[in-house]
């Protein structure tokens, strides 16, 4: 069991304040860290939801780990959203060494579903680049038809209404939520919404905006290795987000590779016990050992 973390905040902004767990924080050794980004499709989520054993093994690696929040949509619009991402990198970089214990020379990055869109971005949108980056079922591409037109699975459930999406996501800005905004969520994946909705730009007549916030779009040979975990029975984010950005990165000659965990669905690694899970997170601190 991780130890209770330091909890710092790491920027405010129009009065809300952005917030850092930092696991295993000790000034003056200088370890290297791994920056943990929590999914929820941008809009929903916390901190807080990293798997818990996931986390113990990091720590045990000898890594400091530090999961971040970040302002959410729709109230928060993504090119701020990726503003909070470069300045919880700042921070770490500026205080990590006195405050934190943790040589900001030495940074991998990990995160799930949306924090590991969000880990793909700080590959080229970060500097210094992190040393490594772990991507659980992230995506590279948030222009897509898959999240710019209504989704088939989610299409099976009862109709949201925007009354109802808009009755549960406010006006100011938050950098925390529980599960309650998934309305939200279901009725941006219904209408086909997500880009324009997060974004704050039109697909159908604003794409060029889109480019600096795909992954997929932006990998050079610059490019930090790259780790990939996918279920290919995943409902939410299509495993070939995943084949999709290896292909990029294979052809740029970055280090890369896809782990297929066959049969898994969205959020396999919650499932902390499941041998195929126990299996994947091997690979991902051998990864990160070997890397960072």
């Amino acid at each position: 069991m991780a130890s209770e973390p330091r909890t710092f905040v790491y920027k405010t902004v129009a009065g809300c304040d952005v917030r850092a767990d930092v696991y295993a924080a000790s000034p003056g050794v200088q370890k290297p860290a791994l920056v943990y980004i929590h999914g929820g499709a941008l809009i929903m989520g916390t901190r807080k939801q990293i798997p818990p054993k996931q986390l113990v093994r990091y720590l045990d690696a000898g890594f400091a780990v530090v999961s971040i929040d970040y302002r959410l949509a729709p109230e928060t619009k993504l090119p701020s959203i990726i503003d909070d991402i470069r300045d919880a990198f700042r921070w770490v970089a500026r205080d990590g060494p006195s405050l934190l214990g943790i040589n900001p020379g030495r940074i991998g990055v990990a995160g799930y579903s949306a924090g590991g869109y969000l880990t793909l971005m700080t590959g080229f949108a970060v500097a210094p680049r992190p040393k490594a980056l772990v991507s659980f079922y992230g995506y590279g591409d948030i222009v897509g038809d898959w999240y710019a037109k209504p989704d088939p699975f989610y299409s099976k459930e009862p109709a949201v209404s925007r009354e109802a999406a808009l009755a549960v996501v406010g006006a100011k800005p938050t950098s925390e939520s529980d599960e309650s905004r998934h309305v939200f969520y279901l009725y941006c994946r219904q209408r086909g919404l997500w880009p324009k909705e997060v974004a704050g730009f039109d697909p159908a007549t604003e794409a060029g905006e889109f480019k600096p916030f795909c992954p997929i779009q932006n990998v050079s040979p610059e490019y930090p290795p790259t780790l990939l975990l996918h279920g290919n029975l995943d409902t939410d984010v299509p495993y070939e987000q995943s084949l999709m950005m290896s292909d990029v990165l294979s052809r740029a000659g970055v280090e890369n590779e896809l782990v297929t965990i066959d049969g898994g669905p969205h959020g396999f690694d919650f499932a902390e016990d499941e041998p195929r899970t126990v299996s994947a997170v091997d690979r991902v601190v051998s990864f990160l050992k070997s890397r960072v």
